[in-house]
């Protein structure tokens, strides 16, 4: 499994660390770190908080430490592609931020209840598998999403139970 988009998000993190942010990450990446299997990952996801109401607040207000997060991006030779997805990219990888704070709502996923991980001093946090299925079957309800990943959401989902039922018996 390749660990390029990994290592890129440490590299992330650990700048969002220093101010005071501990971003999740979250899709492909996420789940190819939790799982030890390729997810063919197209982009790297990361939540930060931010207005839990989401997109129904301007996308340059809706995350908190914006400012501060692309300098952060500008700084690691990133560029601001979109900033309603909240998307970067550096030419080789796209990263799109997203808002943790809309996981209760979402998927029923308690911020609470997020497992810290830790790694060369760097913190961040990582979905369980329980997590992860709420967050993918939760997604998979959306047509935009569906539409943009072929319906790849329903592989995780089945791999997901499968895992879930396993570690039951």
């Amino acid at each position: 499994m390749e660990d390029k988009k990994f290592n890129e998000f440490i590299k992330i993190a650990k700048r969002l660390n220093k101010i005071n942010i501990t971003p999740l990450i979250m899709g492909s990446v996420g789940l190819e770190r939790l799982t030890n299997r390729s997810w063919d990952a197209q982009d790297l996801d990361i939540h930060v908080p931010g207005d839990e109401r989401g997109w129904e607040v301007s996308p340059e207000s809706n995350i908190y430490y914006w400012d501060e997060i692309v300098t952060i991006m500008n700084s690691l030779g990133y560029e601001l592609m979109d900033l309603h997805e909240h998307e970067f990219s550096n030419g080789d990888i796209s990263v799109e931020f997203g808002i943790i704070d809309t996981l209760p709502s979402f998927a029923g996923v308690q911020l609470k209840e997020l497992e810290m991980h830790v790694l060369k001093d760097i913190k961040y946090y990582l979905l369980n598998d329980e997590q992860y299925l709420s967050v993918y079957e939760s997604s998979s309800k959306d047509s935009y999403r569906a539409d943009k990943n072929n319906h790849k959401d329903s592989k995780k989902i089945a791999f997901l139970k499968g895992i879930i039922n396993e570690n039951s018996i």
